[in-house]
């Protein structure tokens, strides 16, 4: 039985997915090196978009492209919960610290709009004025109200 062979076209819109992706992907390794037609052109496998669907999944979901790589050795092992299971522990992590991250950002930001008036007055814009301060390390957003006591 011969397997259905797609070209770069048809496999990129049935993964819902750009020709550039494939190629991109083909280059990092996550996606094997499709056969070529006597003209040239690339011949995928039928499973080819259902791994770049499996890909953008695991993207959309934080992991990395190296998590990826990862998650299709395990894949390919036959799925291995036990090692799986703390790679997504460990994504949820890192999203329960963007989560803490941002919500501190919203806060500071909340904190200088609150301060800012706008009246049109020739005082200083306090959101400017946070944003010229120096502090050690990486950038953090200070207003007069914000980590002063």
């Amino acid at each position: 039985m011969i397997s259905e062979r797609l070209r770069i076209g048809e496999a990129a819109a049935r993964a819902g997915v750009n020709i550039q992706t494939l190629r991109y992907y083909e280059r990092r390794g996550l996606l094997e090196k499709p056969t070529r037609s006597v003209s040239g052109y690339r011949q995928y496998d039928a499973e080819a978009p259902r791994l770049v669907r499996f890909i953008k999944r695991a993207q959309d979901l934080g992991f990395t492209l190296d998590d990826v790589e990862e998650l299709l050795r395990f894949r390919k092992q036959g799925r291995s919960p036990r090692r799986v299971r703390p790679l997504a522990a460990a994504k949820i992590h890192d999203i329960d610290e963007k989560i803490r991250r941002l919500t501190a950002m919203r806060g500071a930001l909340t904190q200088l709009i609150d301060s800012c008036s706008c009246d049109g007055s020739e005082s200083p814009c306090p959101i400017l004025e946070a944003l010229e301060i120096e502090v050690e390390g990486p950038a953090k957003i200070e207003s007069p109200r914000i980590g002063r006591r």
